[in-house]
């Protein structure tokens, strides 16, 4: 099982930055990273500040963090890839037509994500895939 460090995935993002503004040829991991990060370009000049993988985002910092971010979109796209846990991937299709985008309904199963890693860490459970495919689904079927 992959388990990077939190220096880790810093390292990853700003390299994977700094290897797309360069030209150079990126892995298929480092390409979709890309794609998400030129889909958030209020990261970009973060992600190119070698010190950014040093700074703080804690929540009383009142900034986003975008390792995180990126690391939740990439999550959820390896998630959609395999249809794992099974029923995401139409859960997702009938949430970005109700949201009129992919990346909206992206973000809305972050929120679903966030809320089931939160309840596994608070009740030192594993995630429950049950909640997390019911979360989007409610989600999806809302008028």
């Amino acid at each position: 099982m992959f388990n990077p460090s939190r220096d880790e995935v810093r390292q990853f993002f700003t390299e994977t930055w700094r290897k797309e503004r360069a030209g150079e040829i990126l892995t298929p991991l480092e390409s979709m990273a890309a794609d998400w990060i030129r889909e958030h370009p209020e990261y970009q000049t973060e992600l190119a500040d070698p010190d950014a993988r040093q700074a703080d985002y804690s929540p009383d910092a009142g900034r986003t963090n975008p390792f995180l971010h990126l690391s939740m979109h990439l999550a959820i796209s390896e998630q959609l890839s395999i249809d794992q846990p099974p029923g995401i991937r139409r859960a997702h299709d009938r949430l970005a037509a109700r949201l009129g985008s992919a990346h909206d309904a992206q973000h809305a199963i972050m929120e679903c994500l966030g809320q089931v890693i939160w309840e596994a860490q608070r009740s030192n459970t594993p995630p429950d895939t049950d909640a997390y495919l019911a979360l989007i689904e409610r989600r999806a079927s809302k008028d």
